[in-house]
C-alpha cells in the first residue's frame, strides 16, 4: 500500500486520472483490504444522462412494441389451446428456466448486469421474438406453397425458421448494444444476454408446443415432449443465440473499424442460424436422438468450457488493468488481488457484513461493480474500442469506487 505521501506524474500512471497517496491505513479482517486516504474529488456530470425526450419516445415505443406482442400471443395462446392448457403448459415451460437462467448469471459474476435489463432481454424473449416469429414463419411457410415446395414445413423449419428466429432474438441483443452500450463491455456480456433472450423464447415456444402436444395426444404426448425439449434441450435456444451474442461482443471490444464489427457481428448471426437449422434439421428427418448424442452434447460441452475460459480471462483482464489504477494510488494492490478472484470477493463481502450489516455489504458490492466496470472500460479504452465519452465514464466510476469504499470501510477511511 502506498506510504509517503507524493503525487503520481502522468508518465508513471500510464496516462490514468492521478491523485496523491496519503498514509496507510490498515486492512480489514477476512482478506478484506482497506484503501489509500484519498482527497474529497469535485463533482463531475453525469455521463449517462440522456435528454428527457429520446428517453420517453423510446420507452414508449418499447412498450408499445411489448403490448401488441403480448396481444399476439395472448390470442394465439387463446384460440389454439385455452386458458387452461395454456397454464399447464406454462407450468411445465418453466421448469427449464430454473436451470438455464441461474447458469447464465453465474457465467457474468465478475461483472453483474442491472436486472431490469435482464428482466428485459428474456421478456424481448419471452413476447416480441416469438410474436414476430408467428407472422414471418407463417409467411415463409405459405410462400413456400406456392412456389411448390416438395415440403414447405420442413423448408421453413430448416431454412426459414432458424434465420427469422435467431435474427428476432439478435435483434434483443442488438437493441441493448445500441441503447445501453456501457452495458454492453464484451463476449460476456453478449453471451449472458442472448442466453437471457434465448431462455424467454424458449419458455414462449414450448408453452405453444406443449399445449399442441396435449391437445392432440395427452398426457403421454406431453410428458415425452417434454423430455425432449425441457430435459434434453433445454439450452438450446440460449446457446444457439449466445452466438449472435459472441459476435455483438467481439464487435464491441474487440473490432475497431465499421466494416469489421458488421462482419463479425453478422458472422455471429449466421453460425447461430446454422446451428438451429442443423437443430430442425434432425427433428424433421427424425434423428433426433442421434443428432442430440453427437451434435448436441458436444456443443454444449465445448460451450461450457468456453464460459469457463471466459471467466477465467475476464479476473485476469480485471487483474492487468485495475494494477495500473493500483500504481496511480486509486486502489491497492490488494484491492486488486481481493477484486480480480471469485472467492475472494465474497470473502470481503462476509467481512463487510461482520463490520457493519447490510448496508457495509452493498457499498463493497458496488465497490466490486465499479471496479470491474472500471477495469473492463480501461480495457476497451486501451484497445481503442471504447465509446466516445469514456474519460467522463472513467472519472464517475473512479468516483464511486471512493466514495464506496468510504461508506463500507467506515471511519478507517479517513
Amino acid at each position: 500500500m502506498p506510504g509517503n505521501p507524493q503525487a503520481c506524474t502522468g508518465a508513471d500512471c500510464n496516462n490514468l486520472p492521478c491523485m496523491s497517496h496519503g498514509a496507510p491505513t490498515p486492512s480489514g479482517a477476512g482478506g478484506a483490504p482497506v484503501g489509500p486516504v484519498f482527497q474529497n474529488l469535485p463533482p463531475s456530470p453525469n455521463p449517462t444522462a440522456r435528454p428527457r425526450l429520446r428517453t420517453v419516445v423510446i420507452a414508449g415505443l418499447v412498450t408499445t412494441g411489448f403490448l401488441l406482442s403480448a396481444a399476439v400471443l395472448a390470442v394465439e395462446f387463446e384460440t389454439g389451446l385455452g386458458v387452461q392448457v395454456t397454464l399447464l403448459a406454462g407450468l411445465f415451460a418453466a421448469l427449464p428456466l430454473l436451470v438455464v437462467v441461474p447458469t447464465y448469471l453465474w457465467l457474468d459474476r465478475y461483472e453483474i448486469e442491472p436486472a431490469w435489463l435482464l428482466a428485459l432481454a428474456f421478456a424481448w424473449g419471452a413476447i416480441c421474438a416469438p410474436a414476430g416469429a408467428l407472422f414471418l414463419n407463417t409467411g415463409i411457410q405459405i410462400a413456400m406453397r406456392m412456389a411448390g415446395a416438395q415440403d414447405p414445413d420442413v423448408v421453413t423449419a430448416v431454412f426459414g425458421a432458424p434465420l427469422v428466429e435467431e435474427g428476432l432474438k439478435g435483434f434483443g441483443v442488438l437493441m441493448i448494444v445500441l441503447l445501453r452500450r456501457r452495458e454492453f463491455d464484451g463476449v460476456v456480456d453478449g453471451i449472458v444476454y442472448a442466453g437471457m433472450v434465448g431462455a424467454g423464447f424458449a419458455f414462449s415456444e414450448n408453452i405453444l408446443y406443449l399445449g399442441r402436444e396435449f391437445v392432440e395426444y395427452g398426457q403421454q404426448g406431453l410428458t415425452e415432449l417434454f423430455i425432449l425439449r425441457c430435459i434434453m434441450g433445454p439450452f438450446a435456444h440460449p446457446l444457439f443465440t449466445a452466438f449472435t451474442g459472441i459476435g455483438l461482443g467481439l464487435a464491441v471490444a474487440v473490432m475497431r473499424s465499421a466494416w469489421s464489427r458488421v462482419l463479425v457481428a453478422l458472422g455471429g448471426f449466421l453460425l447461430a442460424a446454422l446451428l438451429h437449422g442443423i437443430w430442425n434439421l434432425s427433428a424433421a428427418t427424425g434423428h433426433l436422438i442421434g443428432a442430440y448424442v453427437l451434435f448436441q452434447i458436444p456443443l454444449f460441452l465445448c460451450f461450457v468450457a468456453l464460459i469457463v475460459g471466459l471467466r477465467y480471462r475476464e479476473g485476469r483482464l480485471i487483474r492487468t488493468y485495475l494494477s495500473q489504477y493500483a500504481d496511480a494510488g486509486w486502489l491497492s494492490h490488494q484491492e486488486v488481488a481481493m477484486l480480480s478472484s471469485l472467492p475472494a470477493r465474497r470473502q470481503a463481502r462476509v467481512w463487510a457484513n461482520q463490520q457493519g450489516g447490510k448496508a457495509a455489504v452493498a457499498s463493497m458490492r458496488a465497490f466490486q461493480d465499479a471496479a470491474s466496470d472500471l477495469a473492463l472500460l480501461r480495457a476497451r479504452m486501451v484497445r481503442g474500442s471504447a465509446e466516445r465519452d469514456a474519460v467522463a465514464h472513467e472519472r464517475a466510476l473512479l468516483e464511486a469506487i471512493v466514495a464506496h469504499r468510504r461508506a463500507f470501510v467506515g471511519h478507517f477511511a479517513y
